[in-house]
């Protein structure tokens, strides 16, 4: 079994599967920077693909996309599986955690992964097992009275997560969620969060930075090239290995680092003879 199979051209040709699907969508910001150019993408249910890339490539901008937090210059974003409300979003099918934990200070960790619920008028009595149960899966239910100020960077990281999953959504969109942690903490989530998308069966999209977190979390990588952002390469990732501590220090996990940052180096113009590509030296020049 090899760990890493190309698949240089997006998925669309299942629907059936897709839960959702971005068709030449070009995002053009009223300063006239061109964020995302023609960009397809085809997420499957199930799935956990990370978006890698270089800044400002767009990783950012194809997540609030497909949440619905910013709209398209041209293009189609579509989902074939899910009932759709007046905005144009799955009904109740998304969660979002964004690059901070966002939590509000004057909540304890119950009142802030309560909050979606409330928001939907849901009764703080119908609520508590949900929290409580949710809080649980995150390792933080003996936490659910203290403030944020009470907690680690970590501990706040897994508030933020619970918040998104107590709607129990199909679609879980990660914004480079551990980028301000320290490594021991990053690689504790990197395995909660697996563990959560076994559990659950949860679609996951994850922006990251990393080559090592995008190779250790995924079953699917897309390369994104920049100015103006693109997909430039697009491989699953199949391994007959458990992903925990030993997997990090496996030649599978290093066959797929270095086949993630070979891509990625070729998508900023840096080829592996070491010199910049023309395309490279285009783009600085």
């Amino acid at each position: 079994m090899t760990p890493t199979e190309p698949l240089q051209k997006p998925r669309t040709e299942n629907r059936q599967r897709a839960l959702v699907m971005l068709t030449g969508v070009s995002k053009v910001f009223s300063s006239g920077t061109v964020a995302l150019s023609n960009m397809s993408l085809t997420v499957e249910a199930g799935e956990f693909v990370s978006l890698l890339g270089p800044s400002g490539c767009g990783k950012s901008t194809a997540l609030r996309i497909i949440a619905g937090l910013g709209g398209i210059s041209s293009g189609t974003v579509d989902w074939p599986s899910s009932r759709i409300n007046a905005k144009g979003l799955p009904e109740g099918d998304i969660s979002f955690v964004f690059q901070e934990p966002t939590l509000l200070p004057w909540q304890t960790v119950f009142g802030n992964v309560y909050l979606p619920l409330r928001l939907q008028g849901i009764s703080k009595a119908t609520a508590t097992s949900t929290v409580l149960e949710t809080l649980d899966t995150v390792g933080l239910k003996d936490f659910a009275d203290a403030y944020p100020r009470q907690l680690s960077g970590g501990m706040k990281m897994r508030v933020s997560i619970a918040r998104a999953l107590v709607t129990k959504p199909k679609l879980l969109l990660m914004d480079e969620p551990f980028a301000a942690l320290d490594e021991i903490t990053r690689q504790k989530l990197n395995d909660d969060v697996l563990r959560l998308w076994r559990e659950t069966g949860i679609t996951v999209i994850f922006v990251t930075h990393s080559v090592f977190e995008a190779a250790y979390l995924s079953n699917r990588i897309v390369v994104m090239k920049a100015r103006p952002g693109r997909v430039h390469a697009d491989f699953a990732i199949s391994t007959s290995l458990e992903r925990d501590a030993h997997y990090r220090t496996s030649e599978e996990y290093r066959q797929v680092c270095e086949k993630a940052s070979n891509v990625l180096l070729e998508a900023i113009g840096f080829p592996l003879d070491g010199g910049p590509s023309k395309a490279g030296l285009e783009h600085h020049g």
